[in-house]
């Protein structure tokens, strides 16, 4: 085998994973359990959830947007159907796939999680810079180098300091899952009360 000690890598960078704020400051609270807190909160105010990615980052957001509709009981909205996407690649270039989506029909308030492995992908840039001037939050997912383009966009920023894809993309839909499972845990600690 050539890359050895796989886990062991993906410990460590699961492990030196670094979660951020707009301004770049560490964030004290785990992740998992601020943007559990944050879907909570946006699906109490009616708000709508758009994941965004490419390749291995689109089969993280196209899976995430069934859980989080299903499973968070979120107004999450699909960006993904063929015809919308190669129409709009078709007229408008493949950087606009996302954020054309996005201008249609984001409102203020409603929240973009954005992933991309290398943070550089002018269609993910695009629909983070759509859903600010839109006056929406922004929450990015990336790996790779830290200076990357997409970490300086976000409101929230998970990165993972790796520059192995099958890494950055597991530790992605880990930690995703993982905020779908505290949704529904916090839902089930509610109905209790």
């Amino acid at each position: 085998m050539v890359m050895q000690d796989y886990e062991e890598q993906y410990r460590k960078a699961y492990e030196a994973k670094v979660y951020t704020g707009e301004t770049g400051n560490f964030l004290a609270q785990s992740v998992v359990r601020d943007l559990s807190l944050l879907m909570r909160k946006l699906r109490a105010e009616k708000k709508r959830l758009f994941f965004v990615g490419n390749g291995g980052s689109a089969g993280i957001s196209v899976h995430m947007t069934a859980d989080f509709l299903k499973n968070g009981k979120m107004r999450t909205v699909d960006l993904y159907g063929v015809p919308t996407l190669t129409c709009l690649g078709n007229d408008y270039g493949y950087e606009y796939v996302f954020g054309k989506q996005i201008e249609l029909l984001a409102d203020p308030g409603d929240l973009l999680v954005a992933i991309s492995s290398s943070g550089n992908s002018p269609n993910i840039l695009r629909a983070a810079d759509t859903m600010r001037e839109i006056g929406g939050s922004i929450v990015t997912f990336t790996g790779f180098t830290e200076d990357n383009k997409l970490r300086a966009k976000g409101d929230r920023n998970l990165y993972v300091p790796s520059s192995e894809y099958g890494i950055v993309e597991s530790i992605h839909n880990q930690i995703l899952q993982q905020v779908v499972d505290e949704i529904m845990a916090l839902d089930r600690e509610a109905e209790k009360r």
